[in-house]
């Protein structure tokens, strides 16, 4: 997904990108927004050539959906949400028996200090930062295995999940969620497969389950609807 750099300009593409990213996080640019490259222009006052790479960028996340129509904010579905987090189970149910059998110990050194960034995201409630990297803990564990195959996949469901997520679920459910990956990392190190297992399952329906899929009002930062409609 797109985040911000360092070297980003304040009106870059990227910059942008960023921008438009945070506003869909925090619900204020709701599912299904038409976003107008003419009103985003004047909202950024930039050329509609900036506004449209950023669309771009936004589009190859799927955090937007590009038609002839015009650029919308991708609009996931419960119906989806339920089959992704479906196929997610069987796969990563042996994905986890791969990486017991697999990883070494700079394999959960380098988990350890991911688990360490989840936790600084909590702590800045960093909604766009916090669910890229509580999806990515699952392709951490993919790409340990080394089966490129089951990592494509996964990557693109966990893109997909990462969206609902960063969407959907609530503070207090992304907490739970950096704490069952402590706790599977836990029975992980002890070589306990089947409970790892259980663990990782228990973890997948419990966010599934958590997902609040009513719209929640957003915060008063720009009013993106108010410009859009400008």
């Amino acid at each position: 997904m797109v985040t911000p750099t360092s070297s980003a300009s304040a009106d870059s593409s990227e910059a942008i990108a960023s921008d438009i990213t945070m506003a869909i996080a925090e619900q204020r640019l709701p599912p299904g927004t038409k976003l107008r490259e003419e009103a985003l222009a004047r909202l950024y006052s930039v050329s509609r050539t900036k506004i449209r790479a950023a669309l771009v960028m936004l589009a190859k996340d799927k955090l937007i959906d590009l038609v002839p129509e015009g650029a919308f904010v991708s609009r996931p579905t419960e119906e989806e949400a339920h089959e992704i987090f479906f196929v997610r189970r069987i796969l990563e149910a042996a994905l986890v028996r791969e990486f017991i059998a697999k990883a070494t110990a700079e394999d959960y050194r380098k988990i350890d200090q991911h688990l360490e960034q989840e936790r600084k995201a909590l702590l800045d409630d960093n909604v766009q930062v916090r669910s890229i990297l509580l999806s990515d803990f699952h392709i951490l564990l993919a790409k340990t295995v080394g089966n490129q195959v089951l990592t494509d996949i996964l990557m693109k469901l966990a893109g997909r999940s990462s969206l609902i997520t960063m969407l959907y679920q609530s503070s207090r459910d992304a907490t739970c969620s950096s704490d069952e990956h402590v706790a599977f990392m836990r029975a992980a190190k002890a070589g306990d497969t089947e409970t790892a297992v259980e663990l990782m399952l228990h973890h997948l329906h419990h966010v599934e389950s958590a997902l609040q899929f009513k719209q929640q009002p957003g915060n008063n930062k720009k009013d993106f609807i108010k410009a859009l409609l400008a």
